[in-house]
């Protein structure tokens, strides 16, 4: 379990910078360059009940600046002026979207949809849900378009693919643009171990949901950063090690009524944790 007071000061710092990043650019410009941080994002099913503006709004007071988009936000049957709307809005906010899901596939004919939509777009990755039965037709798909597609693990409810190991055992020796969407909180509740899912899995992992949970048991309940049970030294230590190279994006579920407090002070701590690592 992470200890909250191991990190106490550089969470302090990353609140910091979450809140003051305008007034250190030109500090840190004077700086010499050191190796890049991991990125941190949004799964955008974080805002489900918000609208655009609201979790731009959001993004911009913690100053995260990736986002996996929803479509919540930009329904899959968008017109081609509803996308030119939405991506214009992130752009202007400086926030760069890197993939589109989560999207459940259940038919051939949503598979289709889903890559036609991700194509729209402009993302090269998916993050997705296709039924197993599907997978074949998934990758054809994957290579019809050269779009990734990262699996998403959603816990023990889920029949499909509780833990990361069951959709990396049916994807291993697949097209390598077939991946995995590693969901640590429902991971650990599946009962794999996040950091040890990363060693394991390392290559095929493109995408992350960031969370903390209170009990690494399926009853374990979403929670702020550092507050519940996953050793979030351990998992930054085994990103740097596979040379980890997407997007960790935070996905806070505790209150989605007013998530704001609880993403503040989550990325706070990860960016700590990340500068821990580093330092």
């Amino acid at each position: 379990m992470s200890s909250r007071r191991n990190f106490l000061l550089h969470t302090a710092l990353g609140m910091a910078a979450t809140t003051m990043a305008p007034f250190t650019v030109a500090a840190a410009a004077a700086v010499p360059a050191k190796k890049a941080l991991l990125p941190i994002g949004m799964a955008g099913y974080t805002f489900a009940k918000f609208d655009l503006d609201q979790a731009i709004a959001m993004m911009n007071r913690v100053n995260i600046k990736n986002i996996s988009v929803k479509d919540i936000h930009l329904p899959l049957n968008s017109s081609p002026e509803k996308i030119k709307e939405v991506l214009g809005k992130f752009s202007a906010a400086g926030i760069n979207v890197y993939a589109v899901g989560v999207i459940y596939m259940k038919t051939e004919k949503a598979v289709d949809e889903a890559f036609d939509y991700a194509k729209r777009v402009g993302v090269p990755l998916i993050v997705g849900v296709p039924n197993p039965e599907l997978l074949d037709y998934t990758e054809k798909k994957i290579k019809e378009y050269n779009i990734r597609l990262a699996v998403h693990n959603h816990g023990p409810e889920d029949k499909l693919y509780p833990g990361p190991k069951n959709a990396y055992d049916l994807i291993k020796n697949r097209d390598e643009r077939l991946g995995l969407c590693l969901d640590i909180g429902h991971a650990a509740r599946a009962g794999e171990e996040p950091s040890k899912a990363i060693l394991a899995y390392k290559n095929r992992i493109f995408d992350l949901h960031i969370k903390d949970i209170s009990a690494a048991v399926k009853d374990g309940k979403a929670i702020e950063l550092g507050r519940g049970v996953i050793n979030f030294k351990k998992l930054v230590t085994a990103l740097e090690k596979i040379n980890y190279a997407g997007v960790c994006s935070l996905e806070f579920e505790k209150d989605m009524s007013d998530p704001l407090p609880g993403i503040a002070e989550s990325a706070g701590f990860f960016r700590g944790v990340i500068s821990t690592v580093n330092s």
